[in-house]
This record gives structure tokens, C-alpha cells and sequence, in this order.
């Protein structure tokens, strides 16, 4: 199973007659489709089509809990600088991130821009007027570092998000991973924004 980028590794790979099946990262739509296809590929469809249908199911589930909810402006972000607002990468109009957040009640901040991800400065923050902060990392951090981080963000006092003090860190990897627990991943977010859509 080799990502779509991965061309010297597929060369090799074809060089050695080696069955490769190829995959990308798209919309959420597409996660459905590659699990489709995979299980088609390696004989598990009835398998495939149990999981499509698990994450078709939650993820109804959660559009209908956040449906006629206001949808908070939100600014996604999955890659930032350590304690500072540089190198920070957003989720733009294009991508499963985005459509994560739409599934989730959210309304990105990005969704004119027609790319997977923005190089977002604070600048283009500051214009963009984020009503909620979404920061998705995959990988441990402690309150005290969540705390820290989520401080970082004191230096954009007007920006709405910060002044209403609606910025979360999600450390869990299934926000990120466009893959079989995706819809579980849409409804961390979906929590996040709407926490009291789910009491």
C-alpha cells in the first residue's frame, strides 16, 4: 500500500513485480472509496463495506446533532512552530480536514481557498477573524503544554477566537488520519465545537 507521492518507492516496487496498491489523501468522500477499493483488492469486501458503513452511520449521526447550530468561523490548524505562530499550516478549502469540519458544524475560515492546506501567517490570521481555534496533533502533550501552546496565541488579541478564549489543542491522532476511524476523529471536532451537542 503506497501513497500516490511515493513514485521512486512505486518505480522500485513495479521494478520488482511487486503488486502495489496506490492511494491519496483527498476529501472524506474518498476515505470511503479507498477502503472500498482496498478491500475489493485484497478479498475483504464484505469487511470493507461493514467499516464504510460504520463511519456512514456516525458520521449522519453527528450532521444531525450540529444541524441548525450557528457554525463557528474556524481556523484549522495541524502544523505549527513550538511556542510561536510560525510555520503554522491550515486546513484550506480542499481536503478531508476540511471536510471534517464542515460534518462537524465548523465553517473554515479557508473554505475560498481551493488547496488542502494554507501557509497561514499572522498576518492572514488577523484578517481571516477565526471565531474558534482548532489545533490538531497527533502525539502526547500534557495540560501544562496545552496550556502553554493555547497561550501562544495572546499575541492576536482581536482576533475573536482569542478574545472569547475558543482555542483547543486535539491531541488525538484520529483527527489527522484519514482513515477507518475518521468519522470518530469528526466527532472529536464536532465535540470541540459543539459540546453541547452531545450531553
Amino acid at each position: 500500500i503506497v501513497y500516490e507521492s511515493q513514485i521512486d518507492l512505486r518505480r522500485q516496487l513495479d521494478r520488482a513485480t511487486i503488486p502495489v496498491f496506490v492511494y491519496k489523501h483527498a476529501g472524506l468522500a474518498d476515505v470511503t472509496t479507498t477502503i472500498r477499493q482496498l478491500g475489493e483488492r485484497v478479498g475483504q469486501q464484505e469487511g470493507a463495506a461493514a467499516v464504510i458503513r460504520r463511519i456512514e452511520e456516525k458520521l449522519r449521526d453527528i450532521r444531525m446533532r450540529v444541524s441548525g447550530r450557528p457554525k463557528p468561523r474556524t481556523l484549522v490548524i495541524f502544523g505549527r512552530d513550538a511556542l510561536a505562530l510560525r510555520g503554522v499550516y491550515a486546513s484550506g478549502g480542499t481536503g478531508f480536514l476540511h471536510d471534517m469540519l464542515d460534518a462537524a458544524g465548523g465553517d473554515n475560515v479557508f473554505a475560498d481557498v481551493p488547496q488542502q492546506s494554507v501557509q497561514a501567517t499572522s498576518e492572514l490570521v488577523l484578517a481571516r477573524r477565526p471565531d474558534a481555534i482548532l489545533e490538531l496533533r497527533a502525539g502526547a502533550m500534557s495540560l501544562a503544554e496545552q496550556r502553554k501552546e493555547i497561550a501562544v496565541w495572546q499575541a492576536l488579541p482581536s482576533v475573536p477566537a482569542v478574545r472569547a478564549g475558543r482555542i483547543a489543542i486535539i491531541t488525538d491522532p484520529r483527527t489527522v488520519v484519514p482513515g477507518q476511524r475518521v468519522a470518530e476523529g469528526t466527532e472529536l471536532i464536532a465535540r470541540a465545537l459543539h459540546p453541547e451537542a452531545f450531553k
